[in-house]
This record gives structure tokens, C-alpha cells and sequence, in this order.
């Protein structure tokens, strides 16, 4: 019986470097593809980066453009205010006043509890 287990001995050490082989080449693939990981997710992360940064100067820029455009037409209603005093006083009378009939009718309209004439 004792030769049978000293037999037994070198296949067991055999099977254990044998286990320990793949193990540590399981190891380093597992490290490759960590590495492959981590480089396709900087890549992933530039790329992203990239896009986020060009659709913020096309924003920017377009941004840009339509203050430049706001600030003319303000610009140019300022001067027409400015030659036509009187029509504009009358144009910004006449707004406030369709505004407060405005909020008279929309009032009335929700006061539905008791039923009332506008006149």
C-alpha cells in the first residue's frame, strides 16, 4: 500500500503544475484583456470628450451669432422708439390695455361659481 500512494505522488504533483500552468496563464490573459479593457475605455472617453467639446463651440458660436443678431434688432426698435415718441406710447397703451381685457376675460372664464355678465 505504501508503494501505491508514493505512485500516486507524481501524478498528483503533475496534475497540480499542470493547474497551476493554466492558472497562471489564465492570469495573464485576464491581465490582457484588462489592459485592452482600460485602453478602449480612454479611447471611448477621448472620443466622447472630443464630441462634447465640438458641440460646444458650434453652441457657442451659434450663440454668438444670435446675440449679435438680438442686439441689432433691439438696436434698431430703440431708434424707431426713439424717432416716433408719440406712436410708441400709443402702440404700448394699447397692449397694456388688450392685456388687462385679456386677464378680465380669462377671470371670467374661471369663476365659473357664480354666473356673471362681463357688462
Amino acid at each position: 500500500m505504501a508503494d501505491t500512494n508514493k505512485s500516486d505522488t507524481p501524478q498528483i504533483d503533475d496534475i497540480q503544475k499542470t493547474l497551476e500552468k493554466q492558472i497562471a496563464e489564465l492570469r495573464k490573459e485576464i491581465t490582457k484583456i484588462n489592459k485592452s479593457i482600460s485602453a478602449r475605455g480612454a479611447e471611448m472617453l477621448d472620443d466622447a470628450s472630443e464630441q462634447a467639446s465640438d458641440l460646444y463651440e458650434t453652441a457657442a458660436a451659434r450663440a454668438s451669432r444670435t446675440a449679435q443678431q438680438l442686439r441689432s434688432q433691439a438696436q434698431a426698435v430703440s431708434d424707431v422708439a426713439r424717432e416716433n415718441p408719440g406712436t410708441t406710447t400709443a402702440v404700448i397703451g394699447v397692449i397694456g390695455l388688450l392685456g388687462f381685457l385679456a386677464g378680465i376675460a380669462v377671470g371670467q372664464s374661471l369663476n365659473n361659481d357664480t354666473p356673471r355678465r362681463w357688462y
